[in-house]
C-alpha cells in the first residue's frame, strides 16, 4: 500500500488522474482516498466520458470515491470510519460531490478551485452555496491549502486545518495550475458533447417501437414497468402513483426513508421509476440511482454500435432535459439532498428547454418552497445561472393525494 504524509504529494496523485481522465476525453478531475495515516486507499478520475460517449452524468471523481469506500465496507473490507478519511482532489468539488462528501462524513483536501461549479466558488471558505444548516459542516472538513508562490494560483491556506497526519501542508503553484488548466482544457469539450443530442423536433415515440425492440427490451431490462404509464407530457398525473408506491416501499427495504424517482420521457411514457440503494451507500439516493442508470443504459446501447444506430437511440432515448424527473418527496436541506440537487444539475449541464422549465419536479415537499427556491438561488453560477435549477410541485391533486399518506 502506498503512502503519502505531504499534501503536495497527495495532490500530485490527483493531477496524475486528473490527466488521465483528460486522455479518457472526460474532465480532467482526479482524486485519491487517504486512511488517517496518509494510506492510499483508491484513487479515481472522472469517468462522465467512455469511448467517445457519455457514461454518467454523475460519475466525478469524488463521487466514486465514496461509493467507492461504501462497496469495500460492504464486503467485509476493514476500513475506518468516515471521520479517518480524506479525499485529495484535484478540483473544488461540484455540489454534487461536496453533498456526497457530507452525508459520508470525509473530510476533503481541494487544489484548484472552480469558479463557475464548485462549492467554494467565490474563494472564501464560508460555503454560502449550502444551506445555512450545513455550513458549519463544511468548514470543519473542507480544507483549501496554501499555494506557495506569487502567481495567480498562489493563496492562502482557508477552510478546515488539514489533518495531522499531514506533515507538508501546502501545495506548489506548478502543481496547482497544474490541475486548474488540465480541467479547463477539457471543460468545453465535455459540455458540448453533453448537449450533443438530437433536436426536439426529431425525437420519436418509444411507446411506438414494437415490444421486441432492443430499446424496448433494453429499457423494460431496467425497470420491468418501462413504457406502462403514460401522462399527459410534463404533467404527471395519477397513473404515476402505483409506481412510486412500490419504489418508495423497496426504498425502505434497502435501507432509505421510502423515497422513489421517475423519469418520464418527452411523450409522457414512464421509462424508469426507481428506489435508492442507501443500505449499500449512504449516497445511493433514488435520483442517483435513476439518472445513472438511464445513461448507462443509453450508453450500453450505443457504445460499439455505428453512427445509425446511435443516432437512432438518442432520438428514442432522448437527453433527459427533454423529460421530467419526478420525486417521490422533494429536497430539504440534507446532505443528500443537496447532492441530489447538484447531480441534477451534472445530469442536465446546461439550459433547460424553454418549453420544459417543471423538468425537475416531486410530489411530497420536503420543504417550504421559498427556503428551497432560496437554497437553489445560493448554489454555484453553472446551477443558479444556467441551468436554472427550480424544482416544483406535481400540479395533478389525485397524485399529491395518492402520496399523501405513504
Amino acid at each position: 500500500m502506498n503512502k503519502t504524509i505531504d499534501v503536495q504529494a497527495a495532490v500530485a496523485i490527483a493531477a496524475a488522474e486528473a490527466m488521465t481522465a483528460k486522455t479518457q476525453g472526460t474532465f480532467g478531475v482526479g482524486g485519491v482516498l487517504l486512511d488517517q495515516s496518509g494510506n492510499v486507499l483508491c484513487s479515481m478520475h472522472n469517468n462522465v466520458v467512455k469511448n467517445g460517449l457519455i457514461f454518467d452524468p454523475t460519475a466525478h471523481g469524488e463521487r466514486q470515491l465514496v461509493d467507492w469506500y461504501f462497496a469495500e465496507r460492504a464486503r467485509g473490507a476493514a476500513l475506518p470510519p468516515p471521520e479517518d478519511i480524506t479525499i485529495v482532489t484535484s478540483l473544488d468539488p461540484c455540489c454534487m460531490c461536496a453533498g456526497a462528501i457530507l452525508e459520508a462524513g470525509f473530510n476533503v483536501v481541494v487544489a484548484a478551485g472552480d469558479a463557475k461549479a464548485g462549492v467554494n466558488y467565490d474563494g472564501n471558505a464560508g460555503f454560502a452555496a449550502l444551506p445555512e444548516t450545513l455550513r458549519a459542516r463544511a468548514a470543519a472538513s473542507f480544507c483549501y491549502p496554501a499555494v506557495r508562490g506569487r502567481s495567480e494560483y498562489a493563496r492562502a491556506a482557508s477552510g478546515a486545518a488539514p489533518k495531522s497526519f499531514f506533515i507538508g501542508k501546502t501545495v506548489t503553484e506548478a502543481t496547482q495550475a497544474l490541475c486548474s488548466l488540465v480541467f479547463e482544457s477539457t471543460s468545453a469539450d465535455v459540455m458540448e458533447l453533453l448537449n450533443a443530442d438530437p433536436g426536439q423536433d426529431s425525437l420519436r415515440d418509444p411507446a411506438s417501437l414494437p415490444a421486441d425492440h432492443p430499446i424496448v427490451l433494453a429499457l423494460q431490462g431496467q425497470d420491468p414497468a418501462a413504457l406502462a404509464y403514460r401522462g399527459p407530457p410534463q404533467r404527471p398525473g395519477a397513473g404515476l402513483a402505483p409506481f412510486l408506491l412500490a419504489a418508495m416501499q423497496q426504498d425502505r427495504l434497502d435501507g432509505g426513508s421510502g423515497d422513489a424517482c421517475a423519469l418520464l420521457d418527452r411523450f409522457g411514457n414512464l421509462l424508469l421509476c426507481v428506489p435508492g440503494k442507501r443500505a449499500q451507500s449512504a449516497i445511493r439516493t433514488p435520483f442517483m440511482e435513476c439518472t445513472r442508470r438511464y445513461a448507462q443504459l443509453r450508453y450500453e446501447l450505443m457504445n460499439g454500435a455505428d453512427a445509425a444506430l446511435q443516432d437512432e437511440v438518442k432520438r428514442y432515448l432522448a437527453h433527459p432535459k427533454e423529460g421530467t424527473f419526478v420525486f417521490a418527496v422533494g429536497p430539504d436541506d440534507s446532505a443528500a439532498s443537496f447532492m441530489n440537487l447538484g447531480a441534477y444539475g451534472s445530469t442536465m449541464e446546461g439550459p433547460l428547454p424553454a418549453n420544459n422549465p417543471a423538468q425537475f419536479q416531486y410530489v411530497r415537499a420536503g420543504a417550504d418552497e421559498a427556503a428551497l427556491h432560496a437554497w437553489c438561488a445560493a448554489m454555484p453560477p453553472l446551477y443558479r445561472n444556467v441551468i436554472n435549477i427550480r424544482p416544483v410541485q406535481v400540479a395533478d391533486r389525485a397524485l399529491l393525494e395518492a402520496l399523501a399518506a405513504a
